[in-house]
């Protein structure tokens, strides 16, 4: 092969795969040592063509929001013929179970963020992003209107409209202040990256202040007291890693202010963790008594001043005042303005977040899906249905059924209303039919017969707790459903349709529970995965560290959490103030 021609031919390759290009260098530069390459592509490969779909108008998809349930949709959409426009008030994805990780420099906040261009970039179809806030949603036009966040001396108007045929709502939700008194003036919360960050200049800034000569005993005391409220998983893995903080680098940082610092866990219920397996709970409870953590269960706040938070102890009666430098609030999730007006817009204002179907559908809404935290699954219950379930397996309509009869729809009605499965499980049942049988001992049934073995059927019903973990399926879900919209139209796969005709489109969401973490310092974590397994101590951490590190949205992430993480081992965490 003459010099040119090889040149012609490397030169084609580099034009058709540049990404090639860049791995060669790295290799080269690196010897072999390190491999590494970026899949870049060129502008041209991300636009979608016309051309492949014809004249057909693609659907406008709209996603408001780029948390854990709007990014696992975009990530999981593939179907080019959907025009998608995202709309969020930040332009990245964050990790948001390390943020309490990040307020003590464990992690840094770069390190858990995405930028939410990368992610949708490699789309063999078109996809904008639009940083601004939805303001408003218009169910009878289809359209939502939006503002800018960006400062207000931008050329041009501030506020536009987007229209929509499928409106994906992933909002997630804020904190939940239960309308006491001072916590939005005085309190930290710890639901954004914004927030970590301000939570760890504000510990630094105690500590300095405390450290000034001018400063009194008591008031050194009062502003190395750090609250807590809320024993949920955020809340104690604050607490736990503010701990660390404070006894492996600020001790030996400021060794005079040591013997002041004081943390303290406020939580109204009996215990923390309420949601973890008791052996959790008791473990979690004696391990902040040891670590000198000051654990107040029992205790609900009822104002916040800028020096003193109030609460009154449920036992006694009684009122408390305790100064503070620092309080955090960590006490649960409310309702985001925008998703409220939309709530009242369409009549669900006796709810507290957004109630959709088993396919994520708005109520009354049917262009309209819900995802994560700003919305919850209303469950259809069984007796609802009950007389149409037993329509349908009564075929000839003689108002008596032999338990063999409803073999046909047996797993229609399991896939519909999850809470049978449960059900079962509870009462140690193989299947549907020994649930008939068992509770009528006789093998034929009439509609009261059948009406009483289905009684208790749905007090096993339950929300879906309001996780990361939810909101990541609950996306993926959707963008699966939206995937294959077009052939299960025409080849529904979901269960029978009890009160009419035919079938579902698509089987209803299931939410799969893969387990749940909490880290309670001292490189000690509390593990509960499914099959009621149950782990405590130092191993847990491990696995704690090797799950959230795979769970990274990408690679560069991946990489430097790790390396924070690597950091943190060598050097200890960075107490500056930036």
């Amino acid at each position: 092969m003459s010099g040119y021609g090889f040149y012609q031919k490397a030169s084609r390759a580099y034009q058709s795969h540049p990404h090639l290009y860049k791995l060669l260098i790295v290799c080269t530069v690196s010897g072999g040592g390190l491999l590494g390459f970026s899949d870049s592509r060129p502008f041209h490969q991300t636009a979608y063509a016309d051309a492949d779909h014809g004249d057909i108008k693609k659907k406008k998809v709209v996603v408001l929001g780029t948390g854990w349930a709007g990014t696992s949709f975009l990530k999981n959409l593939k179907d080019p013929a959907y025009d998608v426009q995202v709309v969020s008030p930040r332009n990245y994805f964050a990790f948001t179970p390390l943020l309490p990780s990040v307020t003590n420099g464990t992690v840094e906040a770069r390190s858990i963020v995405e930028p939410i261009r990368n992610i949708v970039r490699k789309k063999k179809f078109n996809v904008q992003f639009k940083e601004a806030e939805c303001y408003r949603i218009d169910t009878q036009n289809k359209r939502v209107y939006c503002r800018s966040i960006q400062d207000n001396n931008l050329v041009g108007s501030e506020e536009f409209t987007v229209e929509y045929d499928y409106l994906v709502i992933a909002m997630g939700a804020r904190s939940n202040t239960f309308n006491t008194p001072g916590v939005v003036e005085h309190a930290h919360f710890l639901k954004e990256i914004e927030d970590a960050q301000r939570i760890r200049r504000t510990v630094i800034d105690c500590f300095e202040r405390a450290s000034l000569p001018t400063i009194s005993e008591e008031e050194r005391k009062r502003i190395l007291h750090f609250v807590v409220v809320g024993g949920g998983p955020t809340g104690v893995e604050f607490a736990a890693e503010l701990h660390d903080f404070v006894i492996d680098d600020l001790a030996k940082l400021y060794p005079t202010l040591k013997d002041y610092v004081k943390i303290t866990l406020l939580e109204a219920a009996d215990h923390i963790l309420n949601m973890f397996d008791k052996r959790i709970t008791v473990f979690a409870e004696e391990k902040f008594r040891r670590d000198g953590i000051d654990l107040k269960t029992g205790s609900m706040v009822t104002k916040v001043n800028e020096k003193e938070i109030s609460t009154k102890e449920r036992a006694t009666g009684q009122n408390v005042s305790i100064p503070y430098g620092m309080v955090v609030w960590s006490t649960g999730i409310g309702t985001r303005p925008v998703i409220m007006d939309f709530m009242k817009q369409i009549g669900q204002t006796n709810r507290r977040v957004l109630a959709t179907d088993e396919w994520l559908r708005v109520e009354k809404c049917d262009s309209i899906y819900a995802l994560g935290d700003c919305s919850t699954i209303n469950q259809r219950r069984v007796m609802e249905d009950i007389a149409a379930i037993f329509s349908k397996a009564d075929k000839n309509n003689t108002g008596h059924l032999k338990v063999e009869d409803f073999k046909e729809v047996i797993n229609d009605i399991c896939e519909r209303y999850p809470q049978v499965e449960i059900y079962l499980k509870k009462k140690q049942l193989k299947n549907f039919v020994d649930l008939l049988k068992n509770s009528q001992g006789d093998d034929e049934l009439d509609i009261d017969k059948f009406k009483a073995a289905l009684s208790e059927v749905d007090l096993q019903t339950k929300n879906l707790p309001a996780t990361a973990q939810v909101a990541a399926q609950q996306g993926a879900y959707l963008a699966d459903c939206f995937n294959r919209m077009e052939i299960c139209e025409k080849y529904p796969e979901g269960p029978l349709r009890f009160r009419g005709t035919g079938r579902h489109r698509f089987r209803p969401f299931r939410y799969k529970h893969l387990g749940q973490f909490a880290p309670l310092g001292g490189e000690q974590a509390a593990a509960q995965l499914p099959g009621d397994w149950v782990s405590i101590g130092h191993s847990s951490q491990w696995l704690w560290y090797s799950v959230y590190a795979s769970k990274q949205v990408s690679w560069r992430t991946r990489m430097l959490v790790v390396s924070d993480w690597g950091r943190r081992f060598i050097f200890g965490r960075d107490s500056s103030r930036i």
